[in-house]
């Protein structure tokens, strides 16, 4: 498995395995979920992707089941996480509204209670999950710089920030951010185009793709398209998720895609699409396909 370098001291699988779905599933045993762990291990797919609300705030104490089960699993895995989203189910079910808090205090509780749920002493990468409109960039971060120093946070980045939201953040802290996850597909991907790609392409930063199979709908037969993903797939014996997850990796901008599914099979192929051919005119081919016209 290819290698994707954030900074110094970081890195992290060319393809992330995202928790998202984990408490969804029929069966949340330890030892299914550890079967999970060891397909993507057996991969190379060292990284694995949370977030605080995931499962209604119930993912990461699955998860954690699996690392207090095993602790040898820990030293093998980079986590990721993220806060800052409080909704009104799980452990914040009176909250009146859903809405977010990057004020210190929160990040810190959710990050103790993250540490806690997910049986380690730390987090590789702590992302906040959204733009918050009220964030007090030298409170929020404050609040990152100390959890690095405490060492309870190895790295931090973000979480659908423009380039406007991370120098605003950035500019009130001493630690570095290094990754912005976004969404991006070949159903949604304006960010080519709209600045953010080229923002952090710039500053080295590492793009993380959320939902680069677009919740499947690049799977189904009437989506623009999917006729040219099955040809594609079809020409190199791959399936078409393989195909849309290659486009992303193509780019320039070491795009890491974040892909979940409960599915051990399909967790068992998931570097079928680092072996995906994709030159230049086939990566038009569906970009153009995507835009539904031309490019200018």
């Amino acid at each position: 498995m290819q290698r994707r370098t954030l900074n110094d001291t970081l890195e992290i699988s060319r393809i992330v395995y995202g928790l998202w779905r984990l408490a969804d599933d029929t069966d949340t045993s330890v030892s299914h979920v550890t079967a999970k762990i060891d397909a993507c291990l057996a991969q190379g797919i060292t990284t694995i992707d949370q977030a605080d609300i995931y499962g209604d705030y119930g993912c990461e104490a699955v998860f954690g089941g699996a690392l207090k089960a095993d602790p040898s699993l820990r030293d093998k895995l980079e986590i990721v996480t993220k806060c800052d989203i409080v909704a009104p189910c799980g452990r914040y079910s009176d909250a009146r509204v859903k809405y977010y808090d990057t004020s210190r205090e929160h990040i810190t509780r959710s990050v103790e209670h993250s540490l806690r749920a997910m049986h380690t002493d730390y987090i590789d990468l702590l992302l906040i999950h959204r733009p918050d409109p009220l964030m007090d960039p030298a409170d929020t971060g404050g609040a990152l710089d100390a959890l690095v120093a405490s060492g309870k946070v190895r790295h931090v980045g973000v979480s659908n920030f423009r380039p406007w939201d991370w120098q605003l953040l950035q500019s009130a802290m001493s630690t570095p951010l290094c990754a912005n996850q976004i969404e991006l597909s070949l159903h949604t991907h304006d960010a080519f185009t709209n600045g953010d790609l080229s923002f952090h392409q710039q500053h080295h930063h590492c793009p993380m793709a959320w939902s680069p199979l677009a919740g499947g709908a690049l799977m189904q037969a009437g989506h623009p398209v999917h006729a040219l993903l099955s040809r594609i797939a079809n020409e190199q014996h791959v399936d078409i998720a393989s195909v849309a997850v290659a486009w992303l990796l193509a780019h320039p901008a070491g795009i890491v895609p974040v892909l979940g599914t409960n599915n051990l099979q399909r967790i068992a192929h998931l570097d079928e699409a680092l072996r995906v051919e994709m030159d230049r005119v086939t990566w038009f081919e569906l970009y153009t396909a995507a835009l539904g016209r031309e490019v200018a």
